[in-house]
């Protein structure tokens, strides 16, 4: 018996929706990344991309456990001289909410060339509202 190969017409798209209100931050990426990776479908093919959509919204009230919204900070290097740049959760939250949760989803992420496609179908906001209203249909 050979292994189940689905082709790209039979690979059917849902769109999720994700509330971030009170919810811990890794918890929902971890849930995020499997909706994205396809992970819940039975079809799963490591090699294929096979996910789903998945919008976050009221991403600007997400928690995080412990000590860590004082404590946790992002780091990224320009790779020049001077070019290393701190901002701590707290401030990133406030001011950019969209990247908080960018950044945990894009590091659950497998590093390969599905990566950009998948985090393409990821839509984050930072309140209630979002354009994607019509795409669920009474489920989640």
């Amino acid at each position: 018996m050979k292994t189940y190969q689905p082709r790209k017409k039979d690979i059917k798209r849902d769109w999720h929706i994700i509330d971030a209100k009170g919810k811990i931050l890794g918890r929902i990426s971890t849930e995020i990344t499997s909706y994205l990776t396809g992970k819940n479908k039975p079809s799963f093919s490591r090699h294929m991309d096979i996910g789903d959509y998945v919008v976050v919204i009221n991403a600007s009230e997400v928690s995080v456990s412990g000590k860590k919204d004082k404590q946790k900070v992002y780091r990224r290097h320009s790779g020049y001289p001077g070019g290393f740049k701190e901002v701590k959760y707290s401030q990133l939250l406030k001011e950019q909410p969209k990247k908080v949760i960018e950044h945990a989803v894009s590091g659950m992420l497998a590093d390969n060339r599905l990566k950009d496609d998948r985090l393409r179908r990821l839509k984050i906001f930072s309140g209630e509202t979002h354009p994607y209203g019509d795409k669920f249909n009474g489920k989640n």
